[in-house]
């Protein structure tokens, strides 16, 4: 089954993958052969550490052999991302050609003048269909900032609702829940709903089975904001500045929050990434909310690469089922475009980079990698009939994703997110072990407004405006 999944990506992408479109024409070849002129030189590119970098580490020998160019490729924390990036960027070293931009950061990042736009080059070198071909909920809200063109996106992040189909399909299950809740067991399309679901799991399974887990030990804020807009809140008063996380829908989010971990494994308030993955894999849970690579990995998706050891055998096979978060907002959470550092000596080559990395081609070839944690971000990968075909419900996995991303919740981007962040998961923390959720909040509110005011009040306006216009592209303004 192996062979099967990854005999495809060692196939030439000079056959043609996109309808419409030659190999010729492709961003990829444009890139290559602009950058075949600057064979010798090396450019240095940053890359979140550790389990991000195992994919584009896999692909950059192609673009070395085809160009000449050598990758340096610097691995910074996802916090590094922005907090080394600045501060060299403030000692004018110009020590980084490409940078990886997660969109949260672009404000900072873009205020800082660390980026460089980059629209001269794309109106020059890049192919209108290829730019078109970017799910809508990216091609703005990753590539754009104040009306001026910093990044290409390349990397697809958001957040879905992974289920145990088995369980929701039993006859048992279904017929008991119904007689408890008056409406059919089915994946939640509300908060109400996946509460009273993963409770009734939790009733009749625990401890050999909880009814849900979600990640509560580290970047809480993530779920915090897709479950917050999800109900409807606006984290500012976007005429004063406001902050308006610890009003009446922040305290209730946070509550019900509260009220999930009750229904989920013991210690849930200090798990990560890893023990979510892991107790997922070993069918100890009916539900989670996470990321795109669980979905692969859950069927197996080769995961007997070396580069996939650690992550356990799945006991759910052929047992997923996939759907968007409860209230059709599912959070894009941290993905990442490719932008060009602005002291950089080598800025046309930079962008060269970043275009074939992110071209339909590569991209393809970089998110079907089992052992990435890229995942789609182009209309011809969720309608590629090689990862439709990579096992057995791919193409509802990807379906799933283009769906959740068109309902997507933008994690702030403002100057200043960095801070934002770590004050309401602070708030987040504390409600958790015990604190009450107003005063948590409260806290979180003051820090925020001192935040606003160091930064600039009007600055901030500004930013949460431009905030608010990329939320119209999913159809749902924050109100």
């Amino acid at each position: 089954m192996l062979k099967k999944f990854l005999v495809p990506l060692l196939l030439s992408f000079s056959i043609v993958l996109f309808s419409g479109m030659s190999w010729a024409q492709s961003a990829a070849e444009i890139a290559i052969e602009e950058a075949k002129k600057f064979a010798g030189q090396t450019l240095s590119v940053t890359w979140e550490s550790g389990l991000q970098a195992q994919g584009i580490r896999a692909i950059l020998p192609e673009w070395e052999e085809k160009t000449g160019v050598k990758i340096n490729l610097v691995e910074l924390s996802f916090w590094d991302l922005h907090d080394k990036v600045i501060m060299e960027h403030l000692a004018g070293t110009g020590a980084y050609d490409a940078l990886a931009i997660s969109y949260a950061f672009m404000g900072n990042l873009v205020n800082a003048g660390v980026v460089e736009p980059i629209d001269a080059w794309v109106e020059k070198y890049m192919p209108a269909k290829d730019l078109e071909d970017i799910h809508p909920a990216f091609k703005q809200a990753f590539q754009y900032y104040g009306g001026k063109m910093y990044a290409l996106t390349a990397d697809g992040d958001v957040f879905i609702l992974y289920h145990r189909k088995d369980l929701f399909e039993d006859e048992n299950n279904r017929n008991e829940f119904l007689a408890k809740y008056g409406y059919e067991l089915a994946p939640p399309k509300n908060w109400k709903e996946f509460y009273e679901i993963a409770k009734f799991f939790t009733d009749k399974y625990a401890p050999e089975l909880y009814g849900a887990a979600i990640q509560r030990g580290m970047q809480s804020y993530s779920w915090f904001t897709g479950q917050f807009v999800g109900h409807g809140g606006q984290f500012f008063d976007p005429e004063t500045m406001e902050p308006l996380i610890n009003k009446e829908i922040g305290v209730q989010v946070l509550q019900e929050m509260i009220e999930q971990n009750d229904l989920m494994p013991p210690g849930i308030i200090k798990w990560g990434f890893m023990e979510v993955l892991a107790a997922w894999l070993d069918g100890k849970v009916a539900m989670i909310i996470t990321w795109p690579p669980i979905g692969r990995w859950s069927e197996g998706y080769g995961t007997r690469t070396k580069q996939l050891a650690w992550v356990p055998p799945s006991q759910v096979v052929g047992k997923v089922g996939y759907a968007v978060m409860p209230n059709g907002r599912s959070t894009l959470a941290a993905g990442f475009s490719v932008g060009v550092a602005s002291q950089s000596k080598k800025k046309e080559l930079a962008y060269f980079f970043a275009q074939w990395l992110t071209s339909p081609e590569v991209s393809l070839e970089l998110t079907m990698l089992p052992f990435t944690l890229v995942d789609p971000f182009r209309m011809s990968h969720y309608q590629s009939p090689m990862y439709r075909n990579a096992w057995d419900n791919a193409g509802e996995y990807l379906d799933t994703l283009y769906e959740a991303a068109k309902g997507g919740v933008l994690e702030l981007n403002l100057p200043g997110a960095r801070e934002y962040f770590a004050a309401l998961e602070q708030a987040i923390t504390a409600a958790f072990a015990g604190e009450d959720p107003q005063e948590a909040l409260n806290r979180a509110a003051q820090e925020w407004e001192a935040i606003t005011e160091r930064i600039g009040r009007e600055t901030q306006k500004k930013a949460y405006q431009n905030y608010l216009e990329l939320q119209k592209i999913f159809g749902k303004e924050n109100k």
